[in-house]
């Protein structure tokens, strides 16, 4: 049997064993794209390798195979990878900022149930490279429509964070139409209507940089690492800005005003991870906190119409009182 086989009979037989009712040949099919005689040839593999295999037929006459006591030694020695436990702990962070802490809960508990189930030594590894990736992959995710990116790309990036190592990239600044070369060392990745990966370019004076993704062409992985700066901290970068866009020149306090009727569908925003939330006598709210990005804030607040009053910055203020209308009847 090839590598590649063995590992779709694992995949297999632990479809058999955490579906309820067992898994069907339409469903292997599916599943793996294959044929319905090929389908038929790993379950006969499945009955092989696994005595303790059952089959059962439904009222429509389809067959199920199904493993009631899946071996948890196979699922130890397979392992935990540390793709899979980032993708946990990045649904657990959505989960949370969104405020949905159930989904937050029942997250947790099955991460820690399959680390339970690994040896303590590869659960240690793989804890350790996931939050090497964890901490880079900080993001700031808003309200809005986002930019499809080639996966192929972020996998890449993925893999460079790992190391960390230097990538070699072409890139498409506005001002330039062809791509130019750059030796970048990544620091991390910041998702918002635009997604921008964060880094330094190689013998540059150590200023962060901000790469949109959607302009990079072709990426390789260099074989030279670097060492990351050790007061950089990715999620308080990240909270420097409304949405994606950095400036020095903007970032300052926001202080905006909402009108009673719109105070109660506010109040169940998240606008910035550290806003201040005042409570006004007549029933209006304040919201508070420090971060740049004018024009991604303006183009937030004009969903809100007349029902949102800017008080700072004033350069935001200007931005947004012209454009304000009293025609909205829902609110976002």
């Amino acid at each position: 049997m090839s590598f590649s086989k063995a590992l779709d009979l694992l995949k297999l037989a632990k479809m058999a064993s955490v579906r309820y009712a067992g898994v069907s040949l339409a469903e292997i099919s599916e599943e793996f794209s294959c044929d319905h005689r090929t389908a038929q040839r790993m379950t006969r593999a499945l009955e092989h390798a696994f005595p303790g295999i059952v089959t059962k037929t439904d009222d429509l006459q389809r067959k199920y195979w199904l493993l009631d006591q899946f071996d948890t030694r196979l699922l130890a020695a397979e392992g935990l990878k540390d793709a899979e436990l980032v993708a946990l702990e990045m649904s657990i962070r959505r989960a949370m900022r969104e405020g949905a802490t159930n989904e937050a809960d029942t997250l947790r508990r099955v991460r820690d149930r399959l680390l339970a189930v690994v040896s303590k030594p590869m659960a240690r590894r793989t804890e350790s490279d996931a939050e090497a990736i964890l901490e880079a992959l900080g993001y700031a995710c808003r309200p809005g429509p986002k930019v499809t990116v080639d996966e192929k790309l972020l996998l890449t990036i993925a893999d460079a964070l790992r190391g960390p190592f230097l990538v070699s990239m072409t890139y498409r600044s506005e001002s330039v139409s062809i791509g130019e070369t750059r030796l970048v060392k990544p620091y991390g990745l910041m998702f918002g209507t635009r997604k921008y990966l964060i880094g330094k370019m190689q013998g540059d004076s150590g200023k962060v940089r901000h790469f949109r993704l959607d302009r990079i062409g072709s990426i390789q992985i260099t074989k030279q690492s670097f060492i990351r700066c050790p007061d950089f901290d990715l999620e308080s970068y990240a909270a420097r800005a409304f949405g994606s866009f950095h400036s020095d020149d903007e970032y300052g306090d926001v202080v905006w005003r909402f009108r009673p009727d719109a105070a109660k569908v506010a109040r169940d925003f998240v606008f910035h991870p550290e806003q201040k939330l005042i409570e006004e006598s007549d029933g209006s709210i304040l919201v508070k906190f420090k971060a740049s990005g004018h024009l991604e804030m303006a183009w937030h607040l004009y969903c809100w119409g007349d029902a949102v009053e800017v008080l700072k910055p004033k350069r935001l203020k200007k931005m947004v009182g012209p454009n304000q209308r009293s025609d909205f009847k829902i609110f976002p």
